[in-house]
């Protein structure tokens, strides 16, 4: 049983299998009224419409208000004779109305017979998209989004209502492409869109098999106070390594009890909570001892907090109980050569690389270790055999130049240098967008501690 004070932190936390936002309340007279909870579980639908410049809040709160400039890429060409542009002007404002009269089969009537009228209509895909993701048909949704991204292509919104389309039709790689994108090029201030995208990335995220990218962007979001069950269990399947949704992990799924409470550490753990979160993992690892993952993702919070000793002894139990736990193994190298202490992480090293030979970090480990114990012919092959699994990973580059360096090849140096200047800049820039980096491997400092950039060779 867990502690009375860690359940108390936990009471009141909501379950909501579709989103993990809260209802958005309406706020000020002028809104009154015009917000709706559209359906419960879709509440953050009705903010999104402040993502577009074109848009100017009428989703959320159905202001007629009109924005102040409008983009050329959103302005329709003139309508070829005064009627045929009365007829847009008069099915446009009929769609507007039955749309902030909540008749959806209405609007989206009058807003398909908008869209054929004017086909660059932005803002009519748009409400037409949105009407038909609230309505459930996402397939249709995603047809009218993928429109108005098309031609709002400096707006985010649509790319990742786009993909939250798709994540619900089941398309997960176009979906954690299409989110990526949206972030990248930015949705402006709407807090709750940026939070659902960044929980549907997570999930995404584990499906791909990005498990450490899951587990910092779920916990982004319990660092920011939100506390549902979908979040608690999301963490839980990053941290022990599981590619699943938490839909799947019902009430009556065997390891239900071991996943909600691994993530209620990791959540306590984003909040900053740790003493709360130590003492959630230190009752887990006891009660599941011997259960796949358990010890490793023990480990790695210990490790990630400064606790060394007890990363290493987690690591241990996590070869002790699967053998062939190849992780386990970078992870103690890792410590090893953090501690200079390479030749007694060298032998785990050795091991996980025949574990785990599709794997860039385990020959990029094992390359560190074998350059650092002077053994620097072998260290280029591993940190090649790296680069050729890894091209895009800047610290591979770090490495090779140093391994280069030593064996005097000093134009095969150099040109590793720079390939790790010019990819550490765009790594830098990708970190601050949210991207991953390959599953696994550290960032920047953490992959060369105490190192400074490689020096030109002379």
């Amino acid at each position: 049983m867990r502690g009375a004070g860690v359940r108390a932190k936990y009471e009141g936390v909501r379950y909501d299998m579709k989103s993990i936002v809260p209802v958005v309340q309406s706020k000020g007279a002028a809104a009154a009224g015009r917000r709706r909870i559209l359906r419960g579980r879709r509440a953050f639908v009705s903010v999104l419409a402040c993502c577009l410049p074109l848009s100017a809040l009428a989703l959320a709160s159905a202001q007629r208000r009109r924005p102040a400039t409008t983009t050329a890429a959103t302005q329709a060409p003139a309508v070829a004779t005064p009627a045929a542009r009365q007829e847009f002007e008069q099915v446009a404002a009929q769609a507007a109305a039955a749309r902030e009269g909540d008749r959806v089969e209405e609007a989206i009537g009058l807003y398909r017979r908008g869209v054929a009228l004017r086909p660059d209509w932005t803002e009519g895909w748009w409400y037409l998209a949105t009407l038909y993701y609230d309505a459930d048909n996402y397939s249709e949704a995603a047809r009218a989004f993928a429109v108005a991204a098309r031609q709002q292509p400096k707006g985010g919104a649509p790319l990742a209502m786009l993909g939250l389309c798709e994540f619900q039709l089941g398309k997960y790689d176009d979906a954690l492409n299409h989110i990526r994108q949206g972030r990248a090029i930015g949705i402006g201030d709407n807090v709750e869109l940026t939070r659902v995208m960044r929980y549907h990335e997570g999930l995404l995220s584990m499906l791909r098999g990005e498990f450490e990218h899951a587990q910092q962007t779920l916990g982004t979001l319990s660092f920011e106070g939100l506390k549902t069950e979908d979040l608690i269990i999301a963490l839980g399947l990053a941290a022990l390594r599981r590619g699943m949704l938490p839909k799947e992990v019902t009430n009556t799924y065997p390891d239900r009890d071991l996943i909600r409470r691994v993530g209620l550490a990791e959540h306590f753990a984003a909040q900053k909570d740790i003493a709360d979160a130590e003492r959630e993992y230190e009752l887990v690892a006891r009660d599941y001892a011997k259960t796949p993952d358990v010890q490793y993702a023990y480990g790695r919070f210990l490790l990630a907090n400064r606790d060394d000793d007890g990363a290493l002894a987690a690591f241990q139990r996590e070869i002790e109980n699967y053998p062939k736990h190849a992780l386990a193994r970078i992870q103690i190298a890792y410590i090893k050569l953090k501690n200079r202490e390479p030749e007694a992480g060298l032998p785990f090293a050795e091991e996980a690389a025949k574990l785990y030979p599709r794997l860039p970090l385990s020959h990029f480990v094992l390359g560190r270790m074998l350059l650092e114990t002077g053994q620097n012919a072998r260290a280029v092959e591993e940190l090649e055999t790296a680069q050729r699994m890894a091209p895009d990973y800047p610290q591979i580059y770090f490495q090779l130049s140093r391994a280069y360096a030593k064996a005097n090849r000093k134009t095969d140096a150099e040109r590793a240098r720079e390939t790790f200047l010019q990819l550490n800049k765009k790594a830098e820039q990708a970190d601050a967008q949210g991207e991953p980096r390959a599953d696994g491997m550290p960032a920047g400092d953490d992959a060369a501690p105490g190192e400074a950039a490689p020096q030109k060779p002379e």
